[in-house]
């Protein structure tokens, strides 16, 4: 079992209304005091090359001046907010976020939400003999993150692994065939749950089983799509 986060296990609203807006306001307190890793200074090395590509394509990004250990913290915070509206997926603003939550949730300002049938899912899938794993665009930091603090308790005991956009787009085909080869299974053998038929079509291509996750909340997708319908945990494999 593949999952993905976002309209599969996890409310959409949670994301757009409580995580993406809780790194937008501890951004720049954040790179304040954690500037001086190395793992932190590497995020701002990738937001600064992506700002520069922006411009570039002359997308009219939010400024930013000097290098990973003198860009104004201010100018690198209003940039990443600029990001996060609009929905960006790339890396090192996945990772920088993922670092924020990971002090939101350990000071106990977040509290993760999934959809009620997931924990008895998971428990039932696992007594099954079936292995789950995520497949995000948040950083695998993020993901352990949600799935370790939910109002359910922790999950991560019934997860077998994590994926994010390091094996790749959740749209390109050739990251379903990298994780069927992590995982050295076929990729037959393999269901991916989403709620976005694009990236369910790219794992259809390689030859995934998939199943359109239809949840409260979730955006229209493309009608007929030719992927099976989920609109509950509760009727698969019960």
């Amino acid at each position: 079992m593949l999952l993905d986060i976002e309209g599969t296990t996890t409310p959409i609203d949670f994301v757009y209304s409580v995580l993406f807006p809780y790194a937008k306001e501890h951004a720049g307190r954040y790179l304040s005091v954690h500037r001086s890793v190395t793992a932190v200074q590497d995020d701002i090395a990738g937001l600064l090359k992506e700002n520069a590509l922006d411009a570039e394509q002359g997308n009219d990004p939010p400024p930013i001046e000097g290098s990973a250990t003198s860009a104004p913290v201010e100018a690198i915070s209003t940039y990443v907010s600029w990001l996060i509206d609009r929905d960006r997926k790339t890396t090192p603003l996945k990772s920088l976020q993922g670092r924020i939550w990971k002090e939101g949730y350990r000071k106990g300002d977040l509290r993760s939400v999934v959809f009620g049938d997931v924990p008895t899912a998971f428990e039932r899938w696992r007594e099954q003999g079936k292995r789950i794993y995520i497949y995000s665009s948040g950083s695998v930091l993020a993901q352990n993150l949600l799935f370790g603090n939910t109002e359910a308790g922790d999950l991560t005991p019934l997860i077998s692994g994590y994926f994010d956009t390091n094996i790749g787009g959740k749209k390109e085909s050739e990251s379903y065939r990298r994780i069927a080869g992590e995982l050295n299974l076929a990729p037959s053998s393999v269901m991916f749950l989403s709620d976005v038929v694009d990236e369910l079509d790219a794992a259809a291509s390689v030859g995934f089983q998939t199943s359109l996750c239809v949840r409260p909340g979730n955006p229209p997708q493309r009608q007929n799509s030719g992927h099976e319908i989920t609109s509950s945990f509760d009727d698969l494999f019960p």
